[in-house]
């Protein structure tokens, strides 16, 4: 007689699938858009130097996508700065929340409520025109300039 083979039941492997990504991937992905943007570098560009597609640099950047740690390390050469760069600003995070097996609904850090300045188009633009200009003295006048301004806006709203 044959003895009935049961087949063994099979563990989802790596980590399972969530509706919103995991807040650090979130994080490092904001950081890559970043600092791409203030190379005024395009996502295919970006993917070229890496070797992937424009779509893969976008599920990066979405935290849609994990980064691996040899990926980490091309990003911080392709993009000139160093890997701790990707986790700077960051909320503190509980380290050990993985282990200890934070339900789905718990988040390490919650994002602060009003959106980062620094991930606006807006100032990576102004960003990028500012160090466009090449005379120290002109920069220098400009950035007085806005400073001035952002304090006669701001006690007009006070």
């Amino acid at each position: 007689m044959n003895p009935i083979k049961k087949t063994p039941l099979r563990r989802p492997v790596g980590r399972p699938r969530a509706d919103n990504p995991n807040p650090v991937d979130t994080h490092v992905g904001a950081r890559v858009r970043l600092r791409r943007t203030l190379l005024g570098m395009s996502q295919e560009k970006l993917g070229n130097a890496l070797g992937l597609t424009f779509q893969q640099v976008q599920k990066y950047e979405r935290g849609a996508n994990r980064i691996g740690s040899s990926r980490l390390f091309d990003l911080s050469h392709v993009l000139d700065v160093p890997i701790s760069y990707f986790f700077e600003d960051m909320p503190s995070v509980n380290m050990h929340a993985g282990a200890i097996g934070m339900s789905e609904n718990q988040e390490p850090f919650k994002a602060s409520g009003s959106p980062d300045p620094m991930t606006k188009r807006e100032t990576l633009e102004l960003v990028r025109a500012y160090y466009r200009i090449t005379d120290p003295h002109v920069r220098k006048k400009v950035f007085e300039m806005v400073k001035s301004l952002g304090k006669t806006t701001r006690k007009r709203e006070d």
